[in-house]
């Protein structure tokens, strides 16, 4: 092995071994809240970009990776509301499924339909506080983003109906409608054009 590649190889490892394992290896949901504001740029496209997918593939796994995560919900609702694993697997989890395939159906049922960007008002976060809303934890919220597509060459646009934080990342609670009038996979708000994200306000 020669003398650079022996360096580059050490520092590998030096680099490696500096990572906590716990930090590693440990769910999101899992760790402390913070009170870090999740970013309306980069990260939240990413997240989108995946929420996207999900709904073009209509793939519950896909999906689950930006949905609010199980341990995190269980934390902010020990002891205020009864059955928290229960709410989350019986209520939140399988309105996303069936949402999930409500908008597939709806923007994607004989049509191409790719990402555009994300519409979002900065001026809509609030951050909602430990005992607000059948919360222990503290969360930033961000009402009725927009995914913004591109549909058989038109500019259409849906909602989403509540994201909030967990560790300064943000994650879908509800993609339609929260509450509804009938307990259906539901399409929020779909609009040709970009729409107007919002209104603020709920938790």
């Amino acid at each position: 092995m020669s003398r650079l590649r022996a360096l580059v190889v050490a520092s590998l490892v030096t680099t490696l071994s500096s990572v906590s394992p716990a930090l590693a290896t440990t769910p999101p949901g899992d760790l402390p809240q913070t009170n870090v504001r999740p970013s309306l740029g980069a990260p939240l496209t990413r997240q989108m970009r995946t929420l996207f997918q999900a709904i073009a593939s209509d793939s519950h796994t896909l999906g689950a990776t930006v949905f609010f995560p199980r341990a995190a919900y269980l934390r902010m609702k020990a002891g205020v509301i009864p059955y928290p694993a229960s709410d989350y697997a019986g209520r939140l989890v399988a309105f996303f499924n069936l949402d999930l395939a409500a908008y597939h159906q709806r923007l994607f049922t004989r049509s191409t339909t790719t990402f555009v960007r994300v519409n979002a008002n900065p001026r809509q976060v609030a951050w909602i506080a430990p005992g607000a809303c059948e919360n222990r934890i503290g969360y930033w919220y961000l009402p009725r983003a927009r995914l913004v597509l591109l549909r058989r060459d038109v500019i259409v646009s849906v909602a989403i109906a509540s994201m909030i934080s967990w560790r300064g990342v943000w994650y879908v609670i509800h993609l339609g409608p929260n509450p509804r009038p009938v307990d259906v996979g539901t399409v929020d708000d779909f609009e040709v054009g970009p729409g107007t994200p919002g209104p603020p306000g709920g938790c």
